[in-house]
């Protein structure tokens, strides 16, 4: 963790991903700053944009003396090669999305597997995860696999495009999880049927990648659903759930819980909940007037 530098010096931190335009996470840790009594600057980064590929701009942040960094879509995987992972289970997962800058070795965390869990039992507090389908076994979908097998899933049937990926993460899963059923699907009405959980991990429904993963007409019978997607936060997927009357967990929800893991890691400060929900709630506009 982050060592309190106190208050007298700028703690830079951004974000790297692609489509990340619309992302409230600059705004959430600048938000999480004042609530602390920390000057938080915080700069979305997207290579495409400043035409440079993931690893010059990881470096130009690590030169320019950033506290820390959040990896996003599509990165969260490639940035692996660069870090140093203390936890087993990060390790396992192969996906990062929260980068802590120091001496040596930059150390990688991951503030999704995290965020979810807490997300989770915030939402449906008396329930279980149950049989779950997942579409997209990317970086997200490694973290929220990690996530649903330590909330106690019965099992989990994995489908993505690349049959390898999906693969990939019920072995890695299998060996973390022995107790966790997994099931590679060969499509996403076999992952479906008869499910508790439906959940999407690939960026459909994302600005710019219209759509939606699991069509309305193969909801029948579950009972829940999350979408990790959460710009906007009501994803057709989200709003088609709502409708064949599932409880339905936002990507938002996901996006407040691990930015206030990831501040902590940056930061080593706790920043009230309820505070900071409230402030990211206003409109942008009055951000200037958190105190």
């Amino acid at each position: 963790m982050a060592a309190d530098r106190g208050c007298d010096m700028v703690i830079r931190l951004g974000l790297i991903g692609d489509n990340i335009k619309r992302s409230q996470s600059p705004r959430l840790h600048r938000l999480a700053g004042r609530l602390t009594g920390l000057d938080v600057t915080y700069d979305p980064l997207i290579p495409p944009d400043l035409g440079l590929d993931f690893d010059a701009v990881f470096d130009s942040c690590l030169a320019a003396g950033f506290r820390g960094i959040n990896v996003t879509y599509p990165y969260k995987e490639r940035v692996v090669a660069r870090l140093a992972i203390d936890e087993p289970l990060v390790r396992s997962m192969g996906a990062c999305n929260t980068v802590v800058f120091g001496t040596g070795t930059p150390k990688g965390f991951n503030t999704d597997c995290t965020g979810f869990v807490a997300a989770f039992r915030q939402s449906f507090p008396a329930a279980a995860p149950g049989v779950v389908a997942m579409a997209g076994a990317g970086g997200v979908g490694k973290a929220i696999g990690f996530a649903l097998a330590e909330l106690g899933a019965l099992e989990l049937r994995l489908f993505d495009p690349d049959r390898g990926k999906a693969q990939a993460l019920a072995r890695t899963l299998g060996e973390a999880a022995p107790g966790l059923r997994l099931m590679v699907a060969p499509g996403i009405e076999a992952a479906v049927r008869g499910a508790d959980g439906l959940v999407n991990c690939t960026p459909i429904g994302m600005v710019g990648y219209p759509g939606t993963p699991i069509p309305g007409g193969l909801m029948t019978g579950a009972s829940w659903a999350f979408d990790a997607v959460y710009t906007p936060v009501d994803t057709p997927f989200l709003v088609a759930a709502g409708a064949a009357g599932l409880r339905v967990l936002s990507g938002w929800e996901l996006f407040f819980q691990q930015g206030r893991d990831a501040f902590r890691i940056f930061t080593g400060r706790e920043v009230d909940a309820v505070r900071l929900r409230a402030a990211l709630l206003e409109p942008e506009a009055e951000e200037g007037a958190v105190a």
